[in-house]
């Protein structure tokens, strides 16, 4: 098994980078590819919980992540499984991971600490950082772009 880290500062703070996190509207914004559309964006954000976000790819394939919340503490840490329900990196096929996010006050807003962790190896590792990248440099555009009075509060 292998995991991945991710560290990026949001110039926003923890309270809305949360939102973007546990809302469907928040995960819409970010979740997938560049200039693609999120299709499905589901999540019941309390322990136990369901979630399920479906897009598109630039090649026309949909690919659905869907899993459950495993823990939630508000508005500091959403820990979640993943497993890919459609398309999807074949080297995780059938195998459940996990997501961890935490997030830190700082004075320029949010530091944003991703973990996926226990991936199948090397290559989903690479895959997923890949897709994970995107996704996160996505959510800080769009929360820099939050009013200021309202992003840092």
């Amino acid at each position: 098994m292998t995991s991945l880290t991710l560290v990026r500062r949001i110039a926003a703070r923890p309270s809305i980078v949360f939102e973007a996190l546990t809302t469907p509207e928040g995960i819409a914004s970010w979740w997938g590819p560049e200039n693609l559309p999120v299709t499905v964006a589901e999540i019941d954000p309390r322990v136990g919980g369901a979630y399920r976000v479906r897009f598109r790819t630039s090649d026309g394939r949909e690919h659905e992540a869907s899993g459950e919340c495993l823990e939630v503490i508000r508005p500091l840490r959403v820990v979640m499984s993943w497993r890919w329900a459609l398309g999807g990196d074949p080297e995780e096929s059938g195998r459940v991971s996990r997501i961890e996010i935490d997030l830190r006050p700082i004075e320029t807003g949010t530091e944003l600490t991703f973990t996926h962790a226990d991936l199948n190896n090397v290559a989903s590792k690479d895959s997923h950082e890949r897709g994970w990248t995107g996704s996160l440099a996505k959510l800080a555009r769009g929360l820099a772009r939050v009013p200021v009075a309202e992003a840092r509060g």
